[in-house]
């Protein structure tokens, strides 16, 4: 059985009801366990939790130096196309919405990757949207091949794949799969998702275990907090997540915690989680799931990520961009503007193409990034708060 058939049968409605319910006796019994149940970690994350923050933080901090020391691992998104078939009603990258796109050579991806490289980063995230004319396996594995003598460690962030068309990117150096169901509620997941491929939420569900088989020995899953309510998002997750621990167990797997940022279509996010939420979460995942890494992106503010760093947090990206080009304006001469999914000109000197003074290319990015703080500003800070920045923590030949 597929995690697909667990979380059909997940009482999410009743775990939310009984989370809300919980007392902080309860939640105290609950942290002061070696090992948790989806029980306990719903009353971690409950009210009741969020009034005994500080020892939770606590605890949290110590386990996660306990079990992964006082590091923590950058890394820095690569975009190689905003080109996508998907409509999603929350993503910039929707096919509806009229912005500027690109899609880069394999020679430009490589220009990229090395001028990440000159920043320090060995460990590198490419993403790309769904689009089967731009974006197709053998483009992959051609980025993936060409970048893998220079960069030690490559994950990918793009639309799902049968086994068989994952084999050729791993085997061509990849090693990493990181893919986002964004809302585990079905009703709201149809709704925000009304074309393409991307509608079909099982077949998102699972694409994990696809990737475990096609060999990746990186597992990323999280859910988009502003969609739904966040506390049935992240017991989902906990769920997903212990479910790959127990079958997937050859892979190391991270969790990932976005929220909703501004980006193209103006999406306004349907609900709520505080700064506070978000820090009781991080310790909830902690004690919950001790081994498994925990990603802060660049999503959040800078003050926030300074406070979450010691608390669980053991993987950050850092200076990035979510636009094609953004590092050293690759692809600029190709890009072109698209309305409901057609290429459109535009007049010479239309204010669409004026090129915006703080990226190096005006492809239009995925979302704002909260935190612009450089990679040397953020390792610096890592270390000022008594931890070491780790940009590469293995070698490919080491799997040879």
């Amino acid at each position: 059985m597929s995690f697909v058939g667990e979380f059909n049968a997940l009482p999410l409605e009743a775990l939310v009801r009984r989370s809300v319910a919980a007392t902080t006796t309860a939640v105290r019994e609950s942290a002061g366990k070696t090992q948790l149940t989806l029980d306990d970690f719903a009353r971690l994350i409950s009210p009741a939790g969020g009034e005994l923050l500080e020892p939770l933080c606590q605890r949290s901090q110590a386990m996660t130096q306990q079990r992964f020391g006082k590091v923590i691992r950058l890394f820095a998104p690569l975009y190689l196309s905003n080109e996508c078939i998907n409509n999603c009603k929350y993503c910039g990258f929707s096919r509806d919405n009229p912005i500027l796109r690109v899609t880069l050579s394999v020679e430009e991806v490589l220009r990229e990757a090395r001028a990440l490289k000159e920043q320090g980063f060995r460990n590198i995230l490419l993403v790309a949207g769904e689009h089967p004319k731009f974006v197709s396996n053998g483009y992959m594995a051609d980025c993936v091949r060409a970048l893998h003598e220079e960069v030690p460690s490559i994950s990918l962030e793009v639309g799902p794949m049968e086994v068989a068309e994952y084999q050729p990117i791993v085997q061509a150096g990849a090693d990493g799969l990181v893919v986002y169901q964004e809302t585990y509620d079905r009703a709201i997941y149809a709704e925000l998702h009304t074309a393409g491929p991307k509608r079909n939420f099982d077949w998102r569900l699972e694409t994990p275990e696809r990737a475990y088989a096609a060999g990746f020995r990186r597992l990323g899953i999280g859910a988009l907090y502003g969609l739904s309510d966040w506390r049935k998002e992240a017991l989902a997750v906990a769920a997903q997540a212990d479910y790959l621990l127990r079958n997937c167990w050859k892979a190391q797997l991270t969790i990932s915690l976005p929220r909703l940022r501004p980006c193209a279509g103006e999406f306004e996010p349907l609900t709520q989680m505080s700064d506070r939420e978000l820090t009781q979460l991080v310790c909830a995942f902690r004690l919950f799931l001790p081994d498994v890494g925990l990603v802060l992106s660049t999503r959040e503010p800078a003050k926030l990520r300074d406070g979450l760093i010691p608390l669980g947090v053991t993987m950050i990206s850092a200076g990035s961009h979510t636009e094609p080009g953004g590092y050293t304006g690759a692809g600029r001469e190709k890009i072109h503007h698209t309305e409901r999914g057609r290429i459109v000109e535009l007049a010479s000197g239309a204010s669409e193409w004026a090129a915006s003074a703080d990226k190096a290319t005006n492809a239009t990015g995925q979302f704002d990034i909260a935190d612009e703080r450089s990679p040397e500003e953020m390792a610096e800070l890592i270390r000022r708060l008594g931890y070491e920045p780790v940009w590469k923590d293995w070698d490919a030949a080491l799997m040879a």
